[in-house]
């Protein structure tokens, strides 16, 4: 069974967080996904206030945009979030949206480079490796996190195009992809997803995640649609409101009230 989650957009206040957090939590949504989008919260911050606000629910960052953060910062702020709420939190780093990092000066030349870069550092930083890097984006000279993991927790990485989609094959443990995607190119990522993964000789599980808008407020037509997409092999299903649905606290009970008990066990 696909997991279904709800998204908190970024637009939504911050005050209004706790709010939202909550009714998710009581209302038994399994995961709250966290945008950040530039220029509104960080997304490390809102998760981790999100995550203390609650009990049970999972908290899903996708994505972190890795030009804004140096790697040592994301894995540093990563551990401590698995540490302090282990087994609830999913970690996304994607390469950004490139005029977004052009206006705070951090475009990349090579997104898909520092993407790399970034991705096999903070695999080896969680993983616990004390790592000396000197690539053509990170660099870094004998570090090791001093709050180290028992065991490495699962990356994801946001994917769209061919070559990012081998990439997150190959090094990270999960894909997010957005809303725009059809169930026939979710095919062919999943066959450019796996190319990576049998390059580098990869035969762990690998999470699909995907994000659908929920327009109207008709449960059973959302529900139908959640399960054509776990028929065609999303392990997380992604649900974020449409300008008909501007009640964040609505939108999250609605998700978990009324369309998850129609999905079955």
């Amino acid at each position: 069974m696909t997991t279904l989650g709800a998204v908190c957009i970024p637009q939504v206040p911050p005050e209004r967080l706790r709010e939202v957090a909550r009714a998710a939590d009581d209302a038994g949504l399994e995961e709250l996904w966290l945008w950040e989008d530039c220029f509104w919260g960080g997304g490390v911050s809102t998760a981790s206030a999100v995550l203390a606000w609650t009990a049970r629910l999972r908290v899903g960052i996708g994505v972190l945009p890795v030009p804004l953060r140096n790697v040592a910062l994301t894995a540093m702020e990563a551990a401590t979030l698995h540490r302090l709420f282990p087994g609830r939190v999913i970690v996304g780093v994607g390469h950004g949206v490139q005029d977004w990092m052009g206006q705070v000066g951090v475009r990349a030349g090579s997104p898909l480079t520092l993407l790399r870069e970034h991705l096999a550092a903070l695999h080896g930083l969680l993983g616990g490796e004390r790592l000396t890097v000197h690539g053509r984006y990170v660099h870094l000279d004998d570090v090791g996190l001093g709050w180290p993991l028992a065991s490495a927790p699962a990356v994801f990485s946001a994917a769209a195009g061919p070559r990012t989609l081998r990439l997150s094959g190959e090094l990270a443990d999960g894909t997010v992809l957005d809303s725009v995607t059809t169930q026939g190119e979710l095919a062919a990522a999943r066959e450019l997803i796996d190319e990576g993964r049998a390059a580098a000789g990869r035969t762990d599980p690998h999470s699909l995640v995907v994000y659908r808008p929920a327009a109207g407020s008709d449960a059973a037509a959302v529900a139908e649609a959640v399960r054509s997409w776990t028929m065609a092999g999303v392990d997380t299903l992604v649900l974020h409101p449409t300008p008909d649905n501007p009640d964040p606290v609505g939108f999250v009970r609605f998700a978990a009230e009324q369309v998850r008990p129609l999905l079955g066990p």
